[in-house]
Formats: C-alpha cells, sequence, structure tokens
C-alpha cells in the first residue's frame, strides 16, 4: 500500500489541492497529516474539511492554538491564527458543519504509533512544538534524547524543512538522497515538509509518499499566487505570510 504522509498545511488550499491530484497521480492510497492543517493560510475551513476524510490526522500547534489561547507565536501567526479560529466559528452558515469542524480538531490526538512508526507533528519528546532542525544533527544530546523515543522510524513536520535525520547524526537533504531514501534497520526521523508553507528555499509543495521500503519526497507546483492574493485581501492576515510564500521561506 502506497501512503503518503503530509504535513504543516496551513490553510494553503491551493497547494492542498495540487498535493491531493499528485498522490492520487502517484496510486497513493491511504494519507496521514501531521497537524497544523489551518494557521496563516486564508482557507481554513476548506482545508479542515478535506482533512476529516484522510486515514489519520495528528494535531498540529497551531491547530491547539485555534482551540486555545496560542502560546509563543509572533504576533503575526498570533493575528492569523485569531482570525482562523473566527473562520471555524462562523465560516459556514450551517452551525452544524461548524460544529463538526470543532470536534474534529478537539479529538485529534498528539501522535500517532504504528509499529514501526511513530507519527508527531513537532518530535517525540514534545510532538506538538519542539522544533528538530537541521543543524540539530550536530546537537547530540538532543537527538539522543529524541531517538531514544522512537520505535523504529518517526514522521515529523513543524520546521517546514523535508529532510532525513539519521541515527548516527547526518541530516540528509532530499536532492543529497535524490528524492528517495530507504528505509533500513537504523533508526531515523524523517521531516516530510510542509504542504501548504515550505521554508527550504523551494515554493513548490511538499510530502512524502512511502512505497515499501522506499520514501519519496515529492514537490509539486502549484498557484502560489493565487493563494498569496487572498491572504493580502485579508486585512488580519499579516501580508508577509503571503509574500514568504513565493521563495519558500
Amino acid at each position: 500500500m502506497k501512503r503518503a504522509i503530509i504535513s504543516d498545511i496551513h490553510g494553503n488550499l491551493e497547494a492542498l489541492q495540487a498535493v491531493l491530484e499528485d498522490i492520487a497521480s502517484q496510486g497513493g492510497e491511504q494519507i496521514v497529516c501531521l497537524g497544523d492543517i489551518v494557521g496563516y493560510g486564508p482557507n481554513p475551513c476548506e482545508c479542515v474539511d478535506w482533512a476529516m476524510r484522510f486515514a489519520a490526522t495528528v494535531l498540529g500547534n497551531h491547530d491547539q492554538g485555534a482551540l486555545f489561547d496560542p502560546e509563543g507565536f509572533s504576533s503575526g501567526a498570533e493575528r492569523a491564527i485569531f482570525w482562523t479560529r473566527q473562520q471555524l466559528e462562523t465560516g459556514s452558515s450551517e452551525p452544524d458543519q461548524n460544529r463538526e469542524r470543532w470536534n474534529f480538531l478537539c479529538e485529534l490526538p498528539r501522535c500517532l504509533r504504528e509499529e514501526p512508526f511513530l507519527f508527531v507533528h513537532g518530535s517525540p519528546r514534545n510532538p506538538l512544538s519542539e522544533y528538530v532542525f537541521p543543524e540539530d544533527a550536530r546537537n547530540e544530546r538532543k537527538l539522543r534524547k529524541i531517538f531514544s523515543l522512537v520505535p523504529q522510524y518517526c514522521f515529523q513536520g513543524h520546521t517546514h524543512v523535508p529532510g532525513v535525520f539519521t541515527e548516527d547524526g547526518r541530516f540528509l537533504r532530499p536532492d543529497q538522497l535524490g528524492g528517495v531514501y530507504t528505509l533500513a534497520e537504523q533508526k531515523c526521523l524523517i521531516n516530510v515538509g510542509s504542504v501548504g508553507q515550505p521554508r527550504d528555499g523551494n515554493p513548490r509543495a511538499c510530502y512524502v509518499l512511502i512505497d515499501e521500503d522506499f520514501v519519496h519526497f515529492r514537490r509539486v507546483d502549484y498557484p502560489v499566487e493565487e493563494t498569496a492574493a487572498k491572504i493580502f485581501a485579508i486585512p488580519e492576515l499579516d501580508r508577509f505570510l503571503g509574500e514568504r510564500l513565493s521563495s519558500g521561506r
């Protein structure tokens, strides 16, 4: 079975739809989402509606921020999450539909374990909020503690930077891997990148597709300008949130 792992949609409907089309074209049979369905982007309700159809989704820090008061957010991210909350409360003229979205977010687990896989938003140590950046490959103490909580393979998002952390202290970018990583006996952390707001200098949406023992990093074009224009038209969303999409930052 081919399984797609996606993360950090951030209310970017155009990017999500492009990724879903690519998954279908690759024969993907199941989708697991690693959280942050909402936040930053202009279409939180529509993205939640799509997420309700996925095989599984875990909670992200922006999803939690929409449910409760956001903590540790920048001023722009905080304004965006309060606007997102308003959309989730009133986005549909049908109260039952608004309630269904809220219930879905409220019931999301912080992590999903399915041996030999662990699925989290941030890290195994702090599923919601801990960032594991590429430079952390040099932080032996941090990685040792994180890897002690990994059953075999852990998929994560949160940083929006795709790549593979190996237990022997390396971070391998997708281009270094030729876009494919082979799952072996060694433990690994795999960051699947971001659908809706990539931050590795590449504006194309990113996700991974697991096919037997192979993890394929996929990049997908989408109409960035269309999403950016939507953001620019919403006063509550910082203009920078749209501008950064074209540079992948």
